[in-house]
């Protein structure tokens, strides 16, 4: 079940800061939810500063039109407005040029799970081949089908997409992608490493997202982490 728009917006801008706080957003960024109507969502404006509160949140509708507000919205709307319109289980969504995982779509390497909670993404982790900017609807269709039904994908020299039924498990998403990231360029570096296999991984997988503990881990570091900021 959805949570209501408050609810949303609330989780939203704990999300914002965590990223912000992490250097996830490294000037570029945003991120969104699906409301309670499926062809509304929620949205960061095209400009949003490291304390974010709720109402900045601005509510679009799935072909890009703002409700109740005139202000900017990113010029990358299309990667969260596609990707919605094309699957229906996703129902939040984040964009950022991350150092470590965007590195790897500029390499030899691909990125796979060499972390064992990088088994989310034991579905893979495509490589988008257009690396321009995200700004038109064509732009946006064929990198949602890229994406595939994959938990989040790469473009090419540019940055990461990923998904989540909720903003917990997108905000968990980008973390652990980020962090497999930087764990493999490091395994890289003292020469060969390995990578989980297909079984274990499902096994794996299939715990962590039944179990939802690793999920509400990384959200209650969210939580704290956001929280402090008011206090800086």
């Amino acid at each position: 079940m959805i949570d209501s728009e408050e609810i949303l917006r609330q989780k939203l801008s704990i999300a914002w800061r965590f990223f912000y706080g992490r250097g996830f957003v490294d000037g570029f960024g945003h991120i969104s939810a699906r409301t309670q109507d499926p062809n509304v969502v929620l949205m960061t404006p095209h400009e949003l500063g490291k304390v974010s509160h709720p109402e900045d949140f601005l509510l679009c509708d799935l072909d890009g039109n703002q409700i109740g507000t005139t202000e900017k919205l990113p010029g990358e709307l299309p990667i969260h407005l596609e990707v919605f319109k094309a699957r229906p289980d996703v129902n939040s969504v984040a964009h950022f040029h991350t150092h470590n995982a965007t590195s790897f779509s500029m390499s030899e390497h691909d990125l796979q799970p060499t972390y064992f909670m990088a088994s989310i993404f034991n579905g893979g982790i495509p490589v988008h081949p257009d690396s321009r900017l995200i700004m038109t609807e064509e732009r946006g269709r064929d990198m949602a089908e890229t994406l595939g039904d994959c938990r989040a994908m790469l473009l090419r020299a540019h940055g990461i997409v990923v998904t989540g039924p909720d903003i917990e498990e997108m905000t968990t998403g980008v973390y652990f992608m980020e962090d497999n990231a930087k764990r493999t360029a490091i395994a890289a570096s003292m020469g060969n490493y390995e990578v989980l296999g297909e079984e274990e991984m499902e096994e794996i997988a299939e715990e962590l997202l039944r179990t939802r503990g690793p999920i509400g881990r990384v959200w209650a570091l969210a939580e704290i982490e956001a929280a402090e900021m008011d206090s800086e």
